[in-house]
């Protein structure tokens, strides 16, 4: 019998549906969804978001579009992307601690980005920095075997061992005198000035909003603290000949393969930001989710403790023969996707599935509704791995964007999900993990997908 087979037949236990926030009232008025908005992303949309395939409605004065047809978003994210730009709330909002970088760059300028930085984050190029991302997990389960038996807080554990791997891979030194400043930087940025305002949403872009000022004050803090980071790795020096040894390494002397020009200091301290922040935080998030799901599902993470022992070759698990963990994060990720929103403007007019759309429109792709949605996916809120595994049957490639789709796809994405398969396998591996706090823990959307809390954990050796 095939795995398709299989995954089509009755399962013989029930599987875990984990929390997940109410739905809003269809009837909801646009003021309550902004201020549904103000404390979760996730809380503003009704049952129809989950059934329907397009959602046509108003906000703030122009019409907005749901789409979770995957040929409506292909047409969005692939065959007409140009004419689809990041909103001005998004732009409000990433480019205090993003800058220019590659994230929310458009046209030209996001360009000569890609082309300079896809030669760092190809399979080859990410193999030589497996060593770092593996020494930093083994360095975090010899920590936390202090603390087994006892409650733990895990949520902060992650985050402390994907900004060390951020660091080392970037840099090829230790944060351990940066990581705390970092953390607080990350902190207040999330709980100050990361949640939209009213006026965040109606003002034009050129327009300050009252926030925008502490925005404005926390980059200067914030880019000062990214070229102090630089500064470090520029003194440790280059060993000549030697081949890189770092993300640093290989961005700083990247060029653009059509145009030969290299990324100025100021775009530098932009990448770099982007792709510590976007790198350390996603995967720390994307982990958590994916404990607190094998906490709750006892049996699914036996299993994966089983293939784990079963794939480990001198001490390290073979990443090749890691099928079931590697489905265990895709299905985390369908769950709880880091970018829950994706939003976009119409550059000019266009028509998506017999719509017209007018210039300013906004677009709304939501991976979080695209994944949970009841025409989508069998079971759609349940925890089922198999989904993932080969011979299943794969979804639609439109259907599942947890690191987006065509030529803005997440370019770490191959990184990402090395280290979160890794981390997990040598995690599940070394320990049997348990809830200590019983109480739900709800998904909540403030730029990423983060728990609404942070509960402790317990951690026992295998």
């Amino acid at each position: 019998m095939s795995l398709a087979e299989a995954y089509d037949r009755p399962v013989t236990r029930r599987p875990l549906v984990p929390p997940y926030p109410p739905r809003a009232p269809d009837t909801m008025t646009a003021f309550g969804r902004m201020r549904a908005m103000r404390e979760s992303g996730l809380a503003s949309w009704g049952q129809r978001a989950y059934e329907e395939d397009i959602i046509e409605g108003r906000f703030l004065g122009r019409s907005s579009f749901i789409l979770n047809s995957p040929e409506a978003i292909r047409h969005v994210l692939v065959d007409n992307y140009e004419n689809y730009r990041r909103t001005a709330p998004t732009i409000r909002l990433l480019r205090p601690v993003l800058g220019d970088g590659l994230l929310i760059a458009e046209g030209r300028a996001w360009k000569h980005q890609r082309r300079t930085l896809a030669p760092a984050f190809t399979p080859r190029a990410v193999a030589p920095l497996v060593p770092h991302m593996i020494a930093v997990t083994d360095e975090t389960i010899a920590a936390l075997k202090t603390t087994a038996g006892q409650p733990v807080d895990l949520q902060a554990a992650l985050q402390r061992m994907t900004l060390e791997i951020a660091g080392r891979t970037m840099f090829s030194f230790e944060m351990g005198r940066h990581g705390p400043a970092l953390r607080d930087f990350v902190m207040e940025y999330g709980i100050r000035l990361a949640r939209p305002h009213l006026l965040d949403l109606v003002l034009p872009l050129s327009w300050p909003s009252p926030q925008d000022f502490a925005r404005a004050r926390f980059r200067k803090r914030w880019t000062r603290f990214i070229g102090e980071l630089m500064a470090e790795r520029r003194a440790a020096g280059k060993n000549e000949g030697a081949p890189p040894r770092d993300l640093f390494d290989l961005m700083g002397t990247a060029r653009d393969p059509e145009t030969g020009e290299a990324f100025s200091d100021e775009q530098l301290g932009d990448e770099v930001a982007t792709m510590i922040l976007a790198g350390h935080e996603t995967t720390a998030t994307a982990l958590f989710w994916t404990l607190y799901l094998l906490a709750l599902d006892p049996a699914t993470q036996q299993e994966l403790a089983d293939e784990v022992a079963g794939a480990t070759v001198n001490g390290e698990p073979d990443s090749e023969r890691l099928k079931f963990s590697r489905a265990v994060v895709d299905e985390t990720l369908r769950l709880y996707p880091p970018a829950y929103l994706i939003a976009r403007a119409a550059a000019g007019p266009d028509t998506i599935a017999g719509l017209r759309l007018r210039k300013h429109d906004v677009i709304l792709i939501a991976p979080w509704l695209l994944h949970r949605h009841e025409k989508l996916w069998r079971d759609p809120n349940a925890f089922i791995p198999a989904r993932f595994m080969p011979g299943a049957p794969p979804p639609d490639r439109f259907a599942y964007l947890p690191f987006g789709v065509g030529a803005r796809v997440c370019i770490g994405a191959h990184f990402a999900l090395v280290e979160a398969t890794l981390a997990l396998a040598k995690l599940i591996g070394a320990f049997r993990v348990e809830l200590h706090d019983t109480g739900p823990v709800m998904p909540i959307g403030v730029v990423t997908t983060q728990p609404d809390r942070s509960p402790m954990f317990r951690i026992t050796r295998r």
